[in-house]
Order: structure tokens, then sequence, then C-alpha cells
């Protein structure tokens, strides 16, 4: 039958009030969430844009002007050199730390550290090596080689005849065994109380590159930082292509769950959000004037068949 201008109106305002259900009239989001910074892509959990990726990760990452990635921890900004989805890690360098230009030079340094409400975590790949220790305060004795390959297993002293004191990674050269130990701390506590009676340090972590054992790692200066990916059934079905292919994201005011879509934002997923959008194009530009038209309607809003 013939759609009269009431219940034109009807129709539309009973759509409004089903869609927005789902979906927020706010600006969408999808739009200014930035896919990369530099060469490192930016991926859900991550979010560099604020309300995009997981609130979990809220504020911790920037983008510099110059395209460079930057980690946000209590002890400062740490320059991001890669990061890995696959295999969930972040690699950050820390400007401060010892290298091989320094040599002998054992400048003071500042302990990296991670917030604990953090899903961060260090990773057990990494190794610290640390300069200059005070024998009186520290361990310091050579341990056995298996020690480098199962440190679960062996006492907390810091090993002076370890791999990497003995091989120092990208340097020419050699320091004094007095100088230098290596050890595992298993918490960025223990790496801060290390720092009060060593000099300097430096992180190196075990790269995997895919070769036959034993050589499928290799070490490279860094810090890795292994975090979580929260996977939830809405953000699933928010990133499904053949529901809208949206963007998980959250409200920033009270950081609750949102699709981010290319319309608009949604609690659930971007399919329909087209059609929401629509109607409520229809309802902004004849909500008001068809309630007291005595015109006929515009030919593309008669319906006729079944109403």
């Amino acid at each position: 039958m013939l759609l009269t201008h009431n219940n034109l109106i009807h129709t539309i305002s009973l759509s409004l009030l089903i869609f927005s259900s789902s979906f927020t009239l706010t600006t969408s989001q999808s739009s200014v969430c930035r896919t990369s910074c530099g060469d490192i892509p930016i991926k859900y959990p991550f979010g560099i844009d604020d309300g995009c990726g997981s609130p979990y990760y809220r504020h911790l990452f920037a983008c510099s002007n110059s395209g460079k990635l930057e980690l946000r921890t209590p002890s400062g900004s740490y320059p991001v050199r890669n990061v890995s989805y696959a295999d969930p890690h972040v690699v950050v360098t820390d400007p401060f730390m010892w290298s091989c230009e320094d040599g002998e030079r054992f400048r003071p340094t500042r302990p990296f550290s991670l917030d604990s409400s953090t899903h961060f975590k260090l990773s057990p790949q990494n190794e610290y090596m640390f300069f200059n220790c005070s024998e009186d305060n520290v361990i310091i004795q050579p341990k056995p080689m298996f020690c480098e390959h199962f440190p679960e297993h062996c006492d907390s002293s810091c090993d002076s005849a370890s791999y990497l004191c003995r091989h120092l990674p990208g340097c020419s050269f050699a320091l004094p065994r007095s100088t230098c130990c290596s050890y595992y701390p298993k918490a960025t506590q223990s790496l801060r109380l290390m720092l009060k009676y060593c000099t300097s340090y430096a992180s190196v972590y075990w790269k995997n590159v895919g070769a036959p054992m034993p050589y499928d790692q290799v070490p490279e200066y860094g810090i890795r930082i292994d975090f979580d990916i929260p996977v939830t059934t809405r953000c699933l079905q928010c990133q499904d292509p053949l529901k809208g292919g949206g963007i998980c994201g959250f409200d920033t005011q009270n950081q609750s769950f949102l699709c981010l879509c290319k319309d608009g934002n949604s609690t659930t997923h971007c399919k329909g959000m087209f059609m929401f959008n629509t109607i409520l194009r229809l309802y902004s530009s004849f909500g008001s004037s068809v309630l007291y038209s005595t015109k006929p309607l515009p030919a593309f809003l008669v319906l006729k068949g079944p109403y």
C-alpha cells in the first residue's frame, strides 16, 4: 500500500529507535586510527590515537612528528625498534644503556621499568650485562656453561664468564673479565636493584632467526617486552569482513567497547551502519516537514507493497 506521511514518520522513528540501540551518533573514529608509525604497523591491541585499540594499552604509545614510535613507561620514553603480532612482543632500545662505542667508559644510566598494572612483561629471552659492579654488594663469579641455557637451575650470582661478556655483540674488542657480568633479572625491580651497585648495563635479547639449532637465535641489543592480546567475541565480530570489517576500539569517556566503522561507531559491528545513517538523514531531511506538509512525498519515499 501507499506509505502515508504519518506512517513514514512512524517508520523512520521506529527504525531509528531500533538501530540506535546498536549504533552511536558520535563522529566516526575509524578514519583517525592510524595503522602505522613510520614503517611499524599499528594493529589491535595497540593504538596511537585515543579510542583506538584496547584500553589496556591506552596512552602507552606515541608517534613523533618524524614518524618514530615510542613506548612510554614510568622510567621514560623508549624508541620502538619493531613490533611482532604473530609472536606478541615489542623490542625497544634504551639510549642510556652501554654500547660498544662507550668501551670502558661506563657512564651512569637509569634503570628501565614497566608499569606492573599493564599487560606488558619483560621477556625471558632478555639477558643483561652489568658493568663495573661493586663486589661487596653483587656476587660476581663464573658459572657452569649449562647455566646459559637453564638459568632457572642456577644461583642468582652475576656470571663473569658468560658468553655475552666473552663475545660482546657487535663489538670488535673484549672487556676485562672483572668489569662485566651477565644476569637474568626476572622483573624490573631486580634490574633497578642491580643498577644500585653497578655503573651501567646493556640489554640483549635472543632473536629467533629460523636457522637450524643451535644457530636458531642470535643476540641483539634491545629490550624485548612480551604483551597479551585481549581476544573478545565482540572484537572478533567487529573485525569480521562479513560484518563490515570494523576496527576494535573503545569509548574514551568510559572505556567501554566500540566497533569503529567508516560511517560511525557501533557497539557490535559495522553491518547495518550505512542503513542507520541513511534513515537518520531521511529523518533529518523530511521528518519535521512531512508532518505538516500537504505536498506529495518525494518519489523515492513512496513505498508500494506490503507494509
